[in-house]
C-alpha cells in the first residue's frame, strides 16, 4: 500500500508543528505548508530528525493571498497522486484591523477563507484517495460570536478578539456543510478546539490581550498537547462517528447554538464561494 500523505498547513510551528512531527511518526508523508522559506526549511528538519521519516516536504504560501493559496493547491496536486489527510491548521489574530491582499479583513481572510478555498481546491484528490480526512483546527473562541454576512470581509465592530471569534465561528459552519456534501464519499470532514495553547498567536492580539496572553502562557498547555485532538482525528482507526462534529480531548460537543444553525451556514457557504472565486 502506499504510502498515506497528509498536508498541514501553518506547520512550521506551534501546534502544527507538533501535528506534523506526529503524523510522520504515524507513517504519512508530510507536507509542511507555510508562508517563510526558513522557517518552514527548520520545521522540515526538525520533523525528519525526530521521526526518522525519510518523506517530509515543503511547500510555502501565505495565507493572506488567495493567489497563494491557489498555487499550493496547484503545487500539491501535480506533486502527488493521492492526498490521504488535510489538516487545515494555520491561523492569526491580528492585532490591528487590516486588509489581506484581496481586500479582505486579515483574519477572516487567513482563518476562513483561506482554508475554505484550499479544501474545495483539493476535494476532489481527497475524494479520490478516500477513505480520507479533512481536520480543522477551529476554537472554543468561536462561542459568543456571531457573523454579518453583509459585513463578513469587512465588519465594523472590529477588536482582535472578536475577528478571531468569528473566524473560529466560520470554521465549524464550513466543517458541518462541508461535511453534508461529503456524505457517503469517504472522506471524514471534523473540527475542534485544541485547548488554550503556549503558542505566539496571542502575542499579537491587541495590547491589553497581549499583554495577558504572554503573562498566562508558562500555564497554557503546550503545543505538544494542542496537537493531541487534531492527531487523534488524523488517524484514529474509524473517524466517522466524529463527522461533521466540533471535538474537544476525543469526544465531540455542542458548540454554541450559533454555529448549529444550517441556514447560516448555507449561506455563509455560498458568500465564501463568491468571495474566493470559486463557482457554485
Amino acid at each position: 500500500m502506499a504510502q498515506p500523505a497528509a498536508l498541514v498547513t501553518g506547520a512550521s510551528a506551534g501546534i502544527g508543528l507538533e501535528t506534523a512531527l506526529g503524523l510522520a511518526r504515524a507513517g504519512f508523508r508530510v507536507i509542511i505548508a507555510g508562508r517563510d522559506r526558513g522557517r518552514v526549511e527548520a520545521a522540515r528538519r526538525a520533523v525528519a530528525e525526530r521521526s526518522s521519516a525519510s518523506a517530509v516536504e515543503t511547500v510555502l504560501a501565505d495565507f493572506a493571498s488567495l493567489a497563494a493559496v491557489r498555487q499550493l493547491a496547484e503545487g500539491v496536486l501535480a506533486a502527488h497522486d493521492r492526498l490521504d489527510l488535510l489538516v487545515n491548521n494555520a491561523g492569526l489574530i491580528a492585532p490591528r484591523y487590516r486588509l489581506s491582499e484581496d481586500g479582505y479583513e486579515l483574519t477572516i481572510a487567513v482563518n476562513h477563507l483561506a482554508p475554505f478555498l484550499l479544501t474545495n481546491l483539493l476535494l476532489d484528490r481527497l475524494r479520490a484517495s478516500a477513505p480520507a480526512r479533512i481536520v480543522t483546527v477551529a476554537s472554543q473562541a468561536h462561542r459568543g460570536a456571531r457573523l454579518d454576512l453583509a459585513a463578513l470581509a469587512g465588519p465594523q465592530d472590529w477588536s482582535p478578539l472578536k475577528a478571531y471569534g468569528r473566524s473560529k465561528l466560520c470554521n465549524i459552519l464550513f466543517t458541518r456543510t462541508l461535511a453534508r456534501r461529503l456524505a457517503g464519499s469517504g472522506v471524514v470532514a471534523s473540527c475542534l478546539h485544541p485547548g488554550v495553547v503556549a503558542t505566539a498567536i496571542g502575542d499579537r492580539a491587541g495590547r491589553i490581550a497581549g499583554w495577558g496572553w504572554r503573562l498566562a502562557k508558562p500555564f497554557l498547555v503546550s503545543p505538544a498537547k494542542g496537537a493531541e485532538t487534531s492527531l487523534f482525528l488524523a488517524t484514529t482507526p474509524d473517524a466517522t462517528a466524529f463527522h461533521g462534529a466540533y471535538v474537544i480531548g476525543r469526544a465531540a460537543v455542542q458548540p454554541d447554538p450559533a454555529a448549529l444553525d444550517d441556514d447560516l451556514a448555507e449561506r455563509l457557504w455560498r458568500d465564501s464561494l463568491r468571495l474566493v472565486g470559486l463557482p457554485e
